[in-house]
């Protein structure tokens, strides 16, 4: 009997010894989530001009294939790598169909390196350039999912298919909140296209770079690459309101919006007695401004009472303007919550700016806004610029007052004594 019942338990001992091995998904559920790989789509201008031998003695057509296979030898193995192209199929003369030439060459995945240098080997110089619906079209590539996202664009021209400007599509991607950057190398140095390259890259926070010679194709590109494998904070998009009942309430975290010239936007934080609210503002003037512009950050009481300030002017010489400010609020002993807690305030925060621009310039999309909030243990003996102004330093004035009085004093007993000493000798 004894026997029969020692057989019987290690017999379910291991049926469920089994059950647990068969069973992944309950063995994982406390696993955390694998982070999303980076995402990275290689633009390439195949257009006509690409013929031009111009670059180390080779066509840029060639120096691009150069730099191209050796970038895809240094793909970091945690990145999804894509190639897309333009102007690479169609010769004509129909703009309509020049217009519409660009596709994918190699999908954004798991990098192949023998079948995506393969695929780069059959290009040849073609037809027009159609930046803008090859950025679409690489933004659609792109999408889904929560990884960091980057386009690198290649070209040796300006785009040829107005009136789809590039720089309103880099635009538009940006106001989408997908948190995708656009970095553009220009292979001419010519005012128009680095003109047209830098506002494309500026309006999603990227860069432009212009390059003569394969060798700093090739470093500018991999660089690119690897930059997008770093681990980064990837901003919130969010939506500030008119007023402070409507605001979103955020959590501690980056978020993103967008500002239109003399906007204010609000939003709302909750912070408990003895933590320090920190928020901090940056914005990006993404097109051509009037000089003489400043962005405002206040902190208001649900009731409308100003807290504290911050504020930051400019005048044309900067792209990008910041300023913050702090908010510690102090402890409190008695219990007011449901739960037997101190109460949270709920503290309101406004982003102003008075930007203007030349009524050529369009004011829409708003300018990109990067807003930093975080809240934090207040210190010990917080000095409360809503309280006291100055903080600590009220007391340093204190002392300096004190410290003048009392060395006015010394001075006048010392002149004295040395008068008198004269006087008797």
């Amino acid at each position: 009997m004894i026997t029969r019942k020692r057989l019987a338990t290690g017999a379910c001992a291991l049926l469920a010894a089994l059950a647990v091995g068969l069973v992944p998904s309950g063995a994982a559920a406390d696993e955390p989530a694998a982070e999303a790989s980076p995402k990275v789509e290689l633009v390439l201008d195949v257009s006509g001009s690409m013929r031009a031998r111009d670059i180390d003695g080779q066509s840029r057509m060639a120096a691009a294939k150069q730099a191209f296979n050796e970038v895809l030898d240094a793909v970091p193995e945690e990145v999804l790598l894509g190639i897309r192209t333009l102007g690479a199929d169609y010769p004509g003369q129909d703009r309509k169909k020049g217009c519409e030439d660009t596709r994918q060459l190699y999908p954004v995945g798991p990098l192949d390196r023998t079948e995506a240098k393969t695929a780069v080997a059959t290009l040849a110089p073609t037809g027009w350039t159609p930046i803008g619906p090859a950025l679409l079209g690489a933004a659609e590539d792109l999408k889904g999912g929560d990884a960091t996202r980057r386009i690198v664009l290649i070209t040796d021209g300006e785009d040829t298919c107005a009136p789809l400007d590039p720089c309103e599509v880099a635009r538009g991607i940006a106001a989408q909140g997908i948190h995708l950057t656009i970095d553009t190398l220009g292979l001419v140095p010519n005012a128009k296209i680095r003109q047209q390259l830098t506002c494309i890259a500026e309006a999603t926070g990227g860069t432009y770079t212009s390059v003569r010679h394969t060798e700093e194709l090739s470093k500018r590109v991999r660089q690119l690459v690897d930059r997008a494998a770093d681990p980064v904070v990837t901003p919130v998009a969010t939506e500030g309101a008119d007023r402070c009942a409507a605001a979103p309430l955020l959590k501690p975290g980056l978020y993103t919006d967008r500002e239109t010239f003399g906007q204010h936007r609000w939003y709302r934080v909750d912070v408990l007695p003895g933590q320090e609210l920190r928020a901090s503002v940056s914005i990006s003037a993404d097109r051509a401004v009037n000089d003489d512009y400043g962005v405002l950050t206040r902190a208001v009481t649900v009731h409308g009472r100003e807290i504290v300030r911050g504020s930051e002017a400019g005048d044309g010489r900067t792209d990008v303007i910041s300023t913050g400010l702090r908010y510690p609020k102090p402890p409190r002993d008695d219990a007011d919550g449901d739960d037997g807690k101190p109460a949270a305030e709920t503290v309101c925060l406004q982003i102003g700016n008075s930007f203007s621009a030349p009524p050529s310039v369009k004011t829409t999309p708003g300018m990109p806004i990067e807003l930093a909030v975080d809240v934090v243990d207040a210190p010990d003996e917080a000095s409360d610029v809503a309280a006291f102004g100055l903080g600590r330093g009220w007391w340093l004035l204190g002392v300096l007052v004190l410290a003048g009085f009392v060395g006015g004093l010394l001075w006048g007993w010392l002149s004295r004594w040395r008068v008198a000493v004269w006087r008797t000798n």
